[in-house]
């Protein structure tokens, strides 16, 4: 199996470079070997790797700076998923694809299925959206995973972020009305990968199964509890007492619109794969634990 990994140096695509070397060849990029406001430039350089998996990792995630940069937003987050999708139908590739609860607006009062409607309130949301649909007009192989709160170690995330705060300050303002999945990068690379083993030599079994499906940590939180989880969990805060104390997103005021329940119901992939990922208590356990 020959894999192509792009986004190679965020969250989601270090980890998955590390994880799926196993099942194959992988070639693993980011910018600036690939471009993605460079679509079709995108999508000639992929059919030219020839690889039978396209794994896409990559987007625009600024939300806020989405809101001035709507376009470079779309030509990141929906133009190239289309190239992609093109790419790997002429390929006969699967092309495995990374969406966000940020689809929604937040509204329903309860975890989101497949078939309910999305309604995104930003850019960032309404240009993923814009991706979803672009890879699902194309008649190929693919697989759109929506996730929700993804997080790791080693980059600008809200765990991450967390600790560099209590490091700062003796107290903390936490939103409690911003609810989702937190989701260990690590872990979505893992259970990806265990899908490609599943289908490593028959692409057919792809094809039956394609779609879109959610993918995210077992269980919700608000931001509040997670952030509160963190720091439980910081072995080396030395033992230093942090208060957090819950805010309301309306006390910070940005630039682009949040969805406040946004938590996604991982029931349909579970079912149809016979995987999900653990509890989000315990996966930012084990994370913290490295």
């Amino acid at each position: 199996m020959r894999i192509l990994i792009l986004g190679s140096t965020g969250q989601l695509g270090w980890e998955a470079q590390r994880t799926l070397a196993t099942l194959g060849d992988v070639i693993a990029l980011d910018y600036p070997d690939v471009d993605f406001t460079r679509p079709s430039h995108l999508a000639r350089q992929v059919i030219d790797l020839r690889p039978n998996v396209i794994y896409n990792a990559v987007a625009y995630t600024a939300v806020d700076r989405a809101e001035s940069e709507v376009e470079k937003a779309r030509l990141i987050n929906a133009v190239s998923a289309g190239e992609l999708a093109e790419a790997a139908a002429h390929l006969g590739a699967l092309l495995v694809h990374f969406s966000t609860d940020y689809v929604f607006d937040g509204k329903l009062g309860r975890p989101y299925i497949e078939t309910d409607s999305p309604n995104p309130l930003n850019a960032y949301g309404i240009t993923k959206l814009e991706g979803e649909c672009a890879v699902q007009q194309v008649d190929c192989t693919h697989l759109i995973l929506r996730t929700s709160c993804v997080y790791s170690m080693r980059r600008d995330s809200f765990v991450y972020k967390v600790l560099q705060w209590s490091k700062e300050r003796s107290s903390l303002r936490i939103v409690s009305d911003q609810i989702g999945n937190p989701t260990w990068a690590r872990m979505l690379a893992g259970i990806s990968g265990q899908l490609l083993a599943r289908g490593r030599n028959d692409l057919d079994w792809f094809r039956q199964n394609r779609g879109l499906y959610h993918l995210a940590g077992d269980g919700y939180a608000s931001r509040l509890e997670w952030a509160r989880a963190v720091l439980e969990n910081n072995h080396q805060s030395g033992g230093a007492s942090i208060e957090v104390l819950p805010a309301l997103t309306s006390d910070f005021p940005t630039p682009a619109e949040r969805p406040l329940f946004s938590a996604l119901d991982c029931t349909r992939f579970q079912k149809a794969f016979g995987l999900k990922l653990p509890p989000w208590e315990k996966a930012l356990s084990l994370a913290m634990q490295q």
